[in-house]
């Protein structure tokens, strides 16, 4: 038979969501590159590592139940039905209502949000770094995938209570993104500073990261996946919807790049990279929520605004005594918040009615309703999110303990947890050597 032109729509849904799902588990590397290339050499291998580990852990557990708990039918604050995926017509029907009527097969949206969850679960790890045992992300890898993520993103995007009332979050400023951040900003607290990172005055010291061009190469594999994360998020191709979706956040990292760059010329004196690298990463934060509400212009004013606000917070945070050392919760929590109240404010009408959720913003004449829904959606997922984390992680230091001797610590966890350096070859006697700090620094701003 021939085919009909709802076959053809259908594969070119189903064709763009694969390669978007693909282009999501690659942000898996831009991870690698940056937690590693942003820390210490004695920590590259061990960090770099674990992302494997996780993302394999998070598979299993996304896959038995956390699928489940995040689409399958319930009741408005969990999913109830879909455990242990198995990809059949039958369990589509009987478990995932929401998923009716999608032109995309039920495996590629499985494969897809898995990627999201995994996402999460990799932001959530920026808090651990340098400190952490690795017994810790076996355990907290699974109870992340079934205790935490799939609660808010059940409410906002399983037709839970947020869902309800109308909460835009295109693609995860929330779902995704806070909720990693929050993870990490309790670890942090839990686990405090790394050895040498403060004086006994409260000043801190700068530990820069070994390899810039890691971290480079890290954003730069980051903004190239996440045309997969936002465009991907409109679950079709067809109607070229997530064409516009990519030019809105293509601009607002773009200007946040220029805004974090310039932010920190001014203040420190020196055009700082790190900076910019976050006020990339932060616009894409930013931008996820309101990618497919907002006008251009619109996405500009958001790019450049999170990358200023990252630059800000993070000088707050290490003058606070916040060890956070990738800035996870400046970039994906602040930027988080700022991107999800954004389309409270610049929503237009018609494209909240394209994506049939919510209405317009502030400056759209809808007044304070979408923005209070927004606000409201904000304060319960971190509410949430915080509490089950901090039981979760205080938990585990009481009964396992989550940092590292010392002496573990000192030497690095490429030695001490895996048993062999990350650069071997740099262990020969004389050929280790300190990376020079900047003129200035943000830690040095921060004092």
């Amino acid at each position: 038979m021939e085919p009909t032109l709802e076959d053809v729509s259908s594969a070119i849904d189903s064709t763009w969501v694969m390669v978007s799902a693909i282009l999501v588990i690659m942000m898996q590397i831009g991870f690698a590159l940056l937690e590693a290339g942003s820390t210490r050499m004695k920590n590259a291998g061990h960090i770099a590592g674990k992302t494997v580990l996780t993302f394999g852990i998070c598979s299993i557990a996304f896959w038995s139940l956390g699928f489940g708990l995040t689409f399958g039918d319930g009741n408005s604050l969990i999913g109830l039905t879909g455990f242990f995926f198995d990809g059949s017509a039958e369990q589509a029907a009987a478990s995932f209502s929401n998923f009716s009527g999608a032109s995309v097969p039920i495996t590629i949206l499985f494969l897809f949000q898995l990627a999201f969850a995994a996402v999460s679960l990799a932001i959530a790890w920026g808090g651990f770094a340098e400190r952490a045992k690795l017994s810790v992300y076996f355990i907290f890898s699974i109870l992340f995938t079934v205790l935490i993520y799939p609660v808010v993103g059940h409410w906002v995007w399983g037709g839970g209570w947020l869902a309800e009332l109308g909460m835009q979050d295109f693609a995860g400023s929330t779902v995704v993104h806070l909720q990693g951040a929050i993870v990490a900003l309790v670890a942090t607290l839990l686990l405090k500073p790394r050895i040498g990172k403060y004086n006994r005055d409260g000043s801190s010291n700068l530990i820069p990261g070994h390899n810039q061009v890691y971290s480079v190469l890290g954003v730069l594999f980051l903004w190239i996946g996440w045309f997969g994360f936002n465009g991907g998020s409109t679950l079709g191709a067809s109607d070229g919807f997530f064409g516009y979706v990519a030019v809105t956040t293509n601009l607002a990292t773009a200007a946040g790049a220029i805004a974090a760059l310039a932010i920190s010329w001014i203040v420190m004196g020196k055009a700082d990279i790190p900076s910019m690298l976050n006020g990339v990463l932060s616009a894409l934060v930013a931008i996820t929520a309101s990618c497919a509400f907002v006008d251009p212009w619109a996405a500009v004013v958001i790019g450049a605004v999170s990358g200023i606000l990252t630059f800000y917070t993070s000088v707050w945070f290490d003058r606070m005594g916040i060890d956070d050392p990738i800035f996870a919760f400046s970039v994906h929590g602040v930027a988080g918040i700022w991107g999800t109240l954004s389309t409270g404010l610049f929503a237009t009408p018609a494209l909240a009615e394209k994506v049939g959720v919510g209405g317009a913003g502030l400056f759209y004449g809808g007044g304070f309703h979408q923005l209070g829904i927004q606000a409201l959606g904000l304060a319960g997922s971190i509410a949430y999110v915080f509490a089950v984390s901090y039981i979760v992680l205080a938990a585990l230091k009481a009964i396992m303990g989550l940092r590292v001797s010392r002496e573990e610590e000192l030497v690095g966890l490429d030695v001490s947890e895996h048993g062999i350096y990350g650069y071997p070859e740099l262990l020969q006697p004389g050929r280790v050597q300190q990376p020079a700090a900047s003129p200035k620094s943000i830690a040095q701003v921060s004092n």
